[in-house]
């Protein structure tokens, strides 16, 4: 017969062991989470037009993102307002894991210093995933314009109106544009887009005089010769276009831009599916076929951690800031 000491006793080992019990349940449960994510399709939110360098980066990893995470990438193209409208929703997704962005980050890092009343907040709503690459703006022109360079393209825009397609007011290209107005003395009137394809059609047909725009999306024109190459972003000459000098060279010293393709999440995503996403990521554009693809149109694989990624962003929106205040630009949102 059980004493009842004995029982008590005996009651009281049970109880710790279900407790241990439970709690090693618990503890397994994030991981067990984890394995068994995605549980259906993944949407990839671009906020711009199709065909713009996001676009472009956007379908060449997809497909496989999509074998490695073992469910399908769908590319879904959310343009407006500058991609904030596209970026609103990722980042107000809070816990829900299947939702990405790919978008220009250092567009998205000048956004809080341009709008007024943004629907959300990039540093706290989004959290960085990893940077995949960068190409520099390209300063073209119609090729109906009679200048070949940029001296001559500032000379020229005393004379006669020049249209200047930007992908938005507000856009990294716009104060790109702006800041070489600033420091040559340019007088070339911008004219805003939904987005650099559509910059880019314009420009090619005439509608607009000059542009900048991404490499990766606007070297094909330039190839084609319907929109003719004055300068490049970049602080060093490029080898794809190595006779073409950059705007640093043509009268605007240390100025560099360009657009950074990379991958943000909602701020509620679990960091170990942010590491999981990002090393995959990392693998597949650093792959030889896609590097060399994106080599080919000028764009280089530039890769960061989440972490690096994240304080990228903080940089790059206090640099901007300081030439949205300069240029005097602001906008609701």
């Amino acid at each position: 017969m059980t004493s009842r000491r004995q029982f008590l006793g005996q009651a009281s080992s049970l109880a710790a062991l279900g407790t241990l019990g439970t709690s090693g349940i618990l503890a397994s449960a994030p991981a067990w989470a984890e394995d068994k994510w995605p549980s259906r399709p993944i949407r990839l939110v671009v906020p711009y037009p199709a065909g713009g360098s996001s676009d472009i980066v956007a379908r060449l990893i997809s497909k496989q993102l999509g074998e490695a995470l073992g469910q399908p990438i769908v590319v879904d193209n959310r343009p407006g307002a500058n991609g904030n409208i596209g970026a609103a929703m990722v980042a107000q997704a809070g816990t829900e894991n299947h939702t990405l962005l790919l978008c220009d980050v250092g567009a998205l890092a000048i956004s809080p210093s341009v709008y007024t009343k943004l629907t959300f907040n990039p540093n706290k709503d989004l959290k960085g995933v990893a940077m995949l690459a960068y190409s520099p703006h390209l300063l073209v022109v119609h090729p109906s314009v009679p200048v070949n360079n940029l001296k001559e393209l500032v000379a020229l825009s005393h004379k006669q109106t020049l249209n200047f397609a930007v992908t938005a007011i507000g856009s990294a290209p716009h104060l790109a544009g702006v800041a070489v107005q600033q420091a040559t003395g340019a007088a070339w009137q911008y004219v805003p887009y939904k987005g650099g394809s559509q910059a880019i059609s314009d420009t090619v047909g005439g509608t607009a005089q000059v542009l900048m725009n991404g490499m990766l999306a606007t070297w094909p024109q330039v190839q084609a010769r319907k929109l003719k190459l004055l300068a490049v972003s970049k602080r060093s000459r490029m080898a794809l276009v190595s006779q073409t000098p950059t705007i640093a060279e043509s009268g605007v010293p240390n100025f560099e831009s360009g657009t950074w393709q990379g991958v943000m999440a909602p701020a509620g995503m679990p960091d170990a599916l942010v590491a999981r996403i990002s090393a995959e990521l990392v693998r597949i554009i650093r792959t030889p076929e896609i590097r060399a693809q994106l080599a080919g149109q000028g764009a280089e694989v530039v890769t960061m951690t989440p972490a690096e990624t994240s304080k990228w962003f903080a940089t790059e929106e206090k640099r901007w800031a300081q030439v949205v205040k300069s240029a005097g630009v602001k906008l609701d949102a």
